[in-house]
């Protein structure tokens, strides 16, 4: 067994033994909201909403895109499971600032190694034994935090299985200083109708 899965499981142990009556908690998140953001280890919904298990839904994806499975997510968490309102999250020093698709479908192709990153460039590892099936993915690769961010809300604001009377509010989470700053054309963008 590898080191971290042993440290994930004694973990789990630790967790599972003061676990109380969380299993008890309700299905629908209980302060009715949900939050898209990056998957990021540096971001910690919980911590940075003041959230507790059951408070709300959090779907997290690279960069924190308006995906069509993110918004699958959405349209669920609302029609299903009763969320009231959204939140789209994205953050500052994003690894997905520092690609394009051309550069991750050109790496894929190269290897499936793990590549490496020196401040300027990518560096593939491998020996030519890569895919071109990355040519065939949208990477939802960032040029602007504020621009995406907007970008997204408007997307999720006009897709039509999104209620107009959902409010969709658009941040910008700052890795450096835990603040969320907003981004006014998103929160525009996403009122409610």
């Amino acid at each position: 067994m590898s080191h971290i899965r042993e440290e994930v499981l004694d973990a789990n142990a630790a967790y599972a033994k003061n676990f109380g009556d969380k299993g008890k908690l309700a299905l629908p998140p209980a302060r009715k909201f949900a939050i898209l953001t990056c998957m990021d280890a540096r971001i910690d919904p919980a911590k940075l909403a003041g959230l507790n298990e059951g408070d709300a839904h959090v779907i997290r994806n690279a960069g924190g895109r308006a995906s069509d499975d993110a918004i699958r997510s959405l349209v669920i968490s609302y029609k299903l499971l009763g969320t009231r309102e959204w939140f789209v999250i994205h953050h500052s020093n994003c690894g997905m600032e520092l690609f394009t698709d051309e550069i991750i479908r050109d790496l894929l192709a190269s290897s499936l190694k793990t590549s490496s990153y020196d401040g300027k460039q990518w560096q593939d590892s491998g020996k030519r034994e890569g895919s071109r099936q990355g040519d065939f993915i949208d990477w939802l690769t960032i040029r602007n935090q504020s621009e995406s961010v907007a970008t997204d809300v408007e997307r999720i604001r006009t897709h039509p299985l999104v209620p107009g009377e959902i409010p969709i509010y658009g941040y910008v989470y700052q890795v450096e200083s835990g603040r969320l700053i907003e981004v006014p054309e998103a929160t525009q963008a996403g009122r409610a109708r």
